[in-house]
């Protein structure tokens, strides 16, 4: 099992790198907020989760040991595969926090695969994750805390349908000035900022 890559990445169609190892090429899936923070050519280690199944063996790539973690504990969930848990792994984990502590299953619809079940049984997995591992959303305290002003289903619906991922739109929506108020001026200022 490969625990971690160190070598030469190379970005190719979003969401996948090839990592050079002393030549030899390891193709991996990463969430779609680490393929944005990693650069071409330059040297990097990613935390790796080897993922095996009778058909199959896929590399899923993190920047740290409680992303994956994160990402294991989505995959064993019923009803989520390895898309589906990297897309929620995109998500910042503020936002997160935010659809625990308000138990708003509304919150995570907007995840590609995530429906209304889903995101409601999956509510009750993060809560208890949450509370028996409180350091994997550890880092959600230092991010920009996502507020009801940020969260505008219309904007993320509008995003979305232009091709931009969850993670990538929760991310630049929770960014934008809190006086742009309007979904149409939203989605014109997350154009521009992405």
């Amino acid at each position: 099992m490969i625990s971690h890559l160190r070598g030469t990445i190379h970005r190719l169609q979003a969401e996948k790198v090839t990592i050079d190892v002393n030549g030899v090429g390891y193709g991996v899936s990463v969430p779609m907020n680490v393929w944005d923070e990693l650069t071409d050519g330059e040297e990097a280690q990613l935390s790796i989760l080897t993922y095996v199944r009778e058909d199959r063996l896929d590399l899923f790539g993190f920047t740290d040991d409680t992303a994956r973690t994160l990402f294991e504990r989505f995959i064993a969930m019923s009803g989520i595969g390895p898309k589906t848990a990297l897309e929620l792994c995109a998500v910042p984990k503020s936002l997160l926090m935010q659809a625990i502590g308000s138990q708003e299953a509304k919150l995570l619809t907007s995840v590609k695969g995530i429906g209304k079940k889903t995101a409601e049984k999956l509510l009750l997995d993060l809560k208890s994750l949450a509370e028996k591992q409180p350091e994997i959303f550890g880092a959600a305290d230092s991010e920009t805390t996502i507020t009801n002003h940020s969260y505008d289903q219309d904007a993320i619906d509008a995003l979305k349908n232009l091709g931009y991922d969850t993670g990538t739109i929760m991310q630049v929506l929770a960014d934008l000035p809190e006086d742009i108020t309007s979904t149409e001026d939203r989605v014109a200022a997350a154009i521009r900022s992405l």
